[in-house]
């Protein structure tokens, strides 16, 4: 099914078939290839706009999934028609990660890439509020991120792993 790409920031360049690629091999890792998927490369305005009013946290951050339907973590969705055939949408703080790697080094492309594999893990329900919820959803990222670098090349590792 679709990626819907829209890059809503201008501080930063998204390179939009990289990502556009990376995101439909994630999904095929995820067993989710026929679902669609929204993801909105974002300001730090919009970011701090949503995670104050989603998570009453109004500061910018790095990525906030919205699913579309309420899974338990690693379970697919239960499509009925073709319009429930959707995950969700990710909104990706496009200069929110491109400050973070600015001060830490790493590569915008590849942050971006393994802030989509977590945002799409959080479309199928996984967390990280605790320790056994944060093990679980690191074991998912590493699987995917796994994947991902097989078919690339690349030696992605997963978002989520010094939290605990």
């Amino acid at each position: 099914m679709s990626v819907a790409l829209r890059n809503a920031q201008r501080a930063v360049p998204v390179r939009r078939a990289p990502l556009r690629r990376a995101v439909c091999a994630l999904r095929a890792a995820l067993g989710a290839s026929r679902f669609d998927v929204g993801l909105v490369c974002a300001s730090n305005a919009l970011m701090q706009r949503l995670n104050g009013t989603y998570r009453h946290c109004p500061e910018p951050t790095d990525v906030l999934s919205f699913p579309f339907h309420q899974v338990a973590a690693g379970e697919l969705p239960r499509a009925c028609c073709r319009g429930e055939y959707n995950l969700g949408d990710i909104f990706l703080g496009g200069e929110y990660i491109h400050q973070q790697c600015r001060e830490t080094g790493e590569d915008f492309d590849d942050v971006l890439t393994v802030t989509t594999a977590h945002g799409l893990c959080h479309l199928l329900g996984y967390r990280h509020d605790t320790k056994p919820e944060w093990e679980q959803m690191y074991q998912k990222e590493a699987q995917i991120l796994k994947e991902l670098n097989r078919i690339t090349g690349s030696r992605l590792r997963p978002l989520t792993a010094g939290l605990f």
